[in-house]
């Protein structure tokens, strides 16, 4: 008969896991173990995208170090890998940072706010995840004038929120954890700022800013043309997308396959999204139920693989790529999108979700002051629950302890990393200005 460890013993288990790695230890950061050299790595990330759109990819990351962060994730991914772990498996994100954190409509028409962005969501050291976030929070600090200390502050504010909630989970009944609801989204002035935006992101907004009426013997609505950003699709494309969902439609549960049959597709475009995804296959399907009133939009959103694929077990990440991401969100979301499925198209992998379906995120202007912190608090809050959910929160809580040493060594990693980020940055810019020196000559 299976022994089932208790609480206590699986405490004890995360207690033991401090002779492999120590709390202190997570402060290193060595430079000097890179095996890999960011420009290389990022050059191979851009392998298979849209030749035309990586200059843009491109162009966004030069923008500034935080927005270098947020598409250098195979970078990070490498270096992370390079340094000890805990050995603690847990589902990870896999791209946790201050922005991947928003609003959206859950099934029920409520507005939530969680993690959102789960395109490198696989199973890894659970302090991935972590020192990820934290080293979003001294960036983005950074990107709005704040000074060490606050941003330091803001670092620990996570890390003991983080603890405190992975502790509760822990001593929680298994159930509780699942339907386990964060109440005071209202109080914190960044979150209430993304609640807002997502009121107003209605699909009749969407449609006001995606399409156009086109008028004739049949008027109707089709997407505007934004190029490079937003662009119609061929014929023979169209009925690809389109042939695409049959697919996508097996992967939802069948009730909501029925909702989807009862809406029919008016046009598709191709749509340019975020920053690490810009040159991936990204389209947007505009579908109308009882009416021009009633749209649906839905997103097909190619994934290639998670960045982390090279530095862990191997064990589920043969499955399809869209699926991937779909069972990494159910498992730590409290609650995913009706729509969310996979699909497959011209042997590409593709997740299929929601478009803007009152959706809205945090700037980093919203984290001014006070602010940080508040958010800060907010996501140790939140990644705990989703840790908790699709790990061992006993496990979690015995490592952790009281924190503290661990919440100051982050703090001490997150600096060290946001100091190389910022390095690297400037290795691309300077790259970026030989290379348009060689080509005007």
């Amino acid at each position: 008969m299976t022994h089932f460890l208790s609480p206590q013993e699986r405490r004890a288990v995360g207690r033991a896991a401090r002779k492999q790695m120590s709390r202190q230890n997570h402060s290193q950061w060595k430079p000097e173990a890179r095996r890999h050299k960011p420009l290389e790595l990022l050059a191979e990330s851009m392998r298979g995208r849209v030749p035309q759109l990586v200059t843009l990819k491109y162009e966004r990351m030069l923008d500034s170090p935080f927005g270098y962060f947020r598409g250098a994730v195979p970078v990070m991914a490498a270096d992370l890998a390079t340094l000890p772990n805990t050995g603690i498996i847990n589902q990870i994100c896999g791209d946790a940072h201050v922005r991947n954190l928003g609003a959206f409509a859950a099934p029920d028409g409520r507005l939530v706010f969680d993690i959102n962005d789960f395109d490198e969501t696989t199973r890894a050291p659970f302090e991935w995840d972590l020192k990820r976030l934290a080293t979003s929070l001294v960036l983005a600090g950074r990107a709005i004038n704040t000074k060490r200390g606050p941003c330091a502050d803001a670092v620990t504010a996570l890390v003991d929120r983080y603890r405190q909630f992975v502790d509760m989970f822990a001593r929680m009944p298994v159930t509780q954890v699942a339907k386990y609801q964060v109440h005071r989204l209202q109080r914190i002035t960044p979150v209430t700022r993304a609640l807002l935006k997502a009121e107003r992101a209605t699909p009749m907004h969407t449609v006001e800013q995606l399409t156009e009426l086109v008028k004739g013997q049949d008027a109707k609505r089709v997407f505007k043309e934004v190029k490079p950003l937003l662009t119609r699709v061929s014929s023979g494309l169209r009925r690809a997308v389109l042939a695409s969902l049959v697919e996508y439609a097996e992967t939802l549960q069948p009730e909501r396959r029925h909702f989807l049959a009862q809406y029919h597709p008016i046009d598709v475009a191709f749509k340019v999204v975020g920053t690490g995804s810009v040159g991936l296959r990204d389209y947007v399907v505009y579908f109308e139920g009882n009416g021009a009133v009633d749209p649906l939009f839905l997103q097909v959103k190619e994934q290639p693989g998670s960045a982390y694929a090279g530095y862990v077990d191997q064990e589920g990440l043969a499955l399809h790529q869209g699926q991937r991401v779909v069972n990494g969100q159910r498992a730590m979301q409290f609650q995913s999108d009706p729509f969310l499925g996979w699909t497959t198209l011209a042997n590409r992998h593709y997740e299929v979700r929601q478009l803007n379906d009152h959706k809205g995120s945090i700037e980093v202007e919203d984290l001014a002051g006070a602010g940080l912190s508040e958010y800060a608090e907010m996501c140790g809050e939140l990644l705990a629950r989703g840790h908790a959910r699709s790990g061992d929160a006993c496990v979690l809580a015995g490592y952790i302890g009281n924190g503290r040493n661990f919440g100051e060594a982050l703090a001490f990693f997150a600096h060290a990393y946001a100091d190389q980020t910022e390095k690297d940055w400037e290795e691309l810019c300077s790259a970026k200005k030989r290379s348009a020196g060689k080509a005007g000559r």
